[in-house]
């Protein structure tokens, strides 16, 4: 079923048609040709999207920094996946589940789902950074790059000889970008973090799942994700600062900031009134009515966000008698009186199936949804017809499905262009093709346990 979307013509105008505001499309296009012809890293896009021509180094592992070099590479980048020989990328092993390999005679293991997750539209190289070789690698790399993205705990690289401060210099436009469990300085930096170890230390946790239960992480890494995004969106910035600078910069973005940044509306309720917030299951703390909602037959979601979408709601579910009780007129109201309202609804929902009151609300002004699982989710109209499930031809496990890019622009099509690599995919193409490596070199690399 689809659900109404309240996005008018004139947003999607200014935001697909960049062209219309000429000082975004002035930078954008001062930005493009600085970047074009920084150095000697002049290359030809390989494909279409707002990022072609701009390449990436990817020193990331896990979730948080494979997400957003993934997003780079949807958005037109060639983004050059560094691994290690041996075992690649930590959640090449997170499984099962498993994507089956296409030859049965294959026994090697197969891609992890998870792995494959993450990483499409990027090029695998495998390298040993222990050795010295394996270190020149990367700096040959960076000298023709413009974007490199780690996640190692901080003066690491600095240590290897790969921290900013000396790939600046053979590379001043380089952009360098660092994302770690708690930033480069203060007391914690040297600690190690993951998202879950992160939700639970920065409020996330305590606030999740129902008043009466414990604690309860989000389904999904939530905090890597938003990392992901932020890290991205600096990233960004940071190509649009070079265009007027010249010069590259380091970027700090750390887990344990993103994730309190998230906070957002219960971090403001503690700063501005010292209110400390609790789990409340699926309610908010601000709006009332604005929660799942028990039917005959299973659940709906109902987001009253508003007096008039609560007048609405009202009128649907034929219980107008709320609109004239005093504790029910506007939201502030309806908070304090929340038990009260909620025990009325819950008893109103419970008289009809969750199908009869999604029939109800479907062309009524407020938001309101099914509780789906992940198959209905897949098989949701709106999903396929955003083609938000991608099909590609993966060298090791055949035909496969992935998420699609959820961004749409007018002027550029974004695609799933490259498959998540194979392990070490493509490090003779990069060494011979970019590098300019002679085979001899390659095989001597190879040889020494290099590559």
């Amino acid at each position: 079923m689809f659900l109404k979307t309240f996005f008018t013509k004139k947003h999607l105008s200014f935001v697909l048609n960049y062209k219309s505001n000429p000082l975004i499309y002035t930078n954008w296009n001062k930005f493009y040709r600085t970047s074009a012809v920084c150095l000697d890293r002049v290359h030809e896009p390989i494909s279409n999207g707002p990022l072609s021509g701009i390449r990436v180094v990817d020193l990331t592992r896990v979730l948080a920094g494979p997400y957003c070099t993934m997003i780079l590479g949807d958005l037109g980048a060639e983004v050059i996946k560094i691994e290690n020989p041996k075992v690649g990328d930590d959640t090449r092993t997170w499984g099962p589940p498993w994507a089956t390999n296409k030859d049965s005679n294959d026994l090697s293991t197969p891609e992890s789902a998870y792995f494959l997750s993450i990483n499409r539209n990027k090029k695998s190289i495998t390298v040993n950074l222990k050795s010295p070789d394996g270190i020149q690698i990367v700096k040959d790399l960076v000298k023709k790059s413009d974007i490199l993205v780690e996640n190692y705990i901080p003066g690491k690289l600095d240590k290897m000889g790969l921290g900013f401060d000396e790939l600046s210099k053979i590379n001043p436009q380089l952009i360098y970008a660092s994302i770690t469990g708690y930033g480069q300085t203060g007391p914690h930096s040297k600690r190690a973090g993951y998202d879950v170890v992160i939700e639970a230390e920065a409020g996330l946790m305590y606030i999740t799942g129902e008043e009466d239960r414990p604690p309860a992480k989000v389904g999904v890494a939530i905090t890597d994700l938003t990392t992901g995004l932020y890290a991205n969106g600096a990233i960004m910035a940071a190509l649009i600062s070079r265009s007027k600078t010249n010069l590259g910069q380091r970027i700090d973005c750390s887990l344990i900031e993103c994730q309190v940044a998230s906070l957002v509306n219960i971090a403001s309720n503690y700063l501005i009134s010292n209110q400390e917030a609790k789990r409340m299951g699926t309610s908010h703390p601000s709006i009332v009515p604005y929660q799942v909602f028990p039917t005959k037959n299973g659940f709906i979601m109902i987001g009253a966000g508003n007096d008039k979408q609560f007048k609405i709601l009202c009128h649907t579910i034929d219980k107008v008698e709320f609109l004239n009780d005093s504790r029910f007129t506007t939201n502030s109201d309806r908070v304090l009186h929340r038990k009260e309202l909620i025990s009325l609804l819950e008893q109103r929902f419970k008289d009809e199936t969750t199908e009869h009151w999604l029939s109800l609300l479907f062309d009524k002004e407020i938001p309101f949804a099914p509780i789906n699982n992940i198959k209905q989710t897949f098989e949701h109209p709106q999903i396929l017809a955003r083609e938000m499930i991608q099909e590609v031809d993966h060298p090791k496990a055949g035909k496969i499905k992935l998420t699609g890019i959820p961004v749409k622009y007018s002027r550029e099509a974004l695609k799933v262009r490259l498959p998540p690599p194979t392990l070490g995919q493509h490090t003779h193409e990069i060494l011979s093709d970019l590098l300019n490596y002679t085979n001899q070199k390659i095989d001597d690399l190879k040889a020494n346990g290099v590559i």
